[in-house]
């Protein structure tokens, strides 16, 4: 199989190496190899954070800029902070209202490098389904959506469902379930050329 690159980004405080965990113990159930780094500010409640996730045989932990199949943003700054590490053709998912994102200003280097982007106020789903610390896997589930590289919906919402302990295993399935049915909604109108 291919190698399929994550860039995981946003900043601290928000879940990202969870998010990583999440992504990369699906990938280990379904007997993939895996490889991963985190760097910059993990340690500092606000820093910026980026996780590098390899699904497949690789022989190094980080991925070079260019080179990233997708990435996962838990806040809109950080993920034009990463883009330059998405290779032309690649996805983006970012944490941000759809209706303002992409910044006008990115929108023609997505156009250029033919980078499709996708946004969904996840924490604003994730607060109104009484969780908002829940966004990091509000925003798992609407890439599941997408159907982007290994790792299919179910075999992530499995992974939640083994992942998350009894108290909180019925919200966070709720939140997956909500915020994947927002993911394929907006999968399928990216399908008929809707913005």
């Amino acid at each position: 199989m291919k190698t399929y690159q994550f860039v995981l980004s946003g900043l601290g405080g928000q879940g990202i190496l969870f998010m990583t965990k999440i992504l990369a113990q699906t990938a280990l159930n379904k007997g993939f190899n895996i490889l991963g780094a985190e760097t910059h500010g993990m340690a500092q409640r606000g820093g910026s954070v980026v996780s590098h996730l390899k699904i497949g045989d690789a022989g190094a932990s980080l991925i070079r800029a260019g080179a990233g199949d997708c990435l996962i943003s838990m806040h809109e700054a950080e993920a034009y902070r990463y883009l330059p590490w998405v290779k032309p053709g690649g996805m983006i998912f970012v944490n941000a209202p759809a209706e303002v994102f992409p910044d006008a200003r990115v929108a023609s280097y997505l156009d250029t490098h033919q980078i499709t982007g996708f946004a969904m106020e996840a924490g604003k789903t994730s607060f109104e389904l009484g969780s908002p610390r829940s966004t990091n896997l509000a925003m798992v589930a609407f890439f599941g959506a997408f159907g982007q590289g290994p790792l299919d919906a179910d075999a992530l919402r499995e992974t939640v469902t083994y992942m998350s302990p009894d108290p909180v295993k019925e919200i966070n399935l709720k939140i997956f379930d909500t915020c994947h049915e927002q993911g394929k909604k907006s999968a399928e109108k990216s399908a008929h050329g809707i913005v």
